[in-house]
């Protein structure tokens, strides 16, 4: 899957703290994780749209 996190924004969030390079990657992953738990959540209720109920 292609890069989720958009990098700026991260930093942005954080503000004054800084950031390790590898902690983008693993964000990424968790992000890809919930992403897929939220798709299978939609498809066992019979559904093609992804809702905010569905985290």
């Amino acid at each position: 899957m292609a890069d989720l996190i958009v990098k700026a924004a991260v930093k942005e969030e954080l503000e004054e703290m800084n950031v390790a390079s590898d902690f983008y990657a693993a964000l990424d992953e968790e992000v890809e994780k919930l992403l897929a738990d939220a798709a299978r959540r939609a498809e066992a209720n019979d559904r093609k749209t992804v809702q905010s109920r569905d985290l």
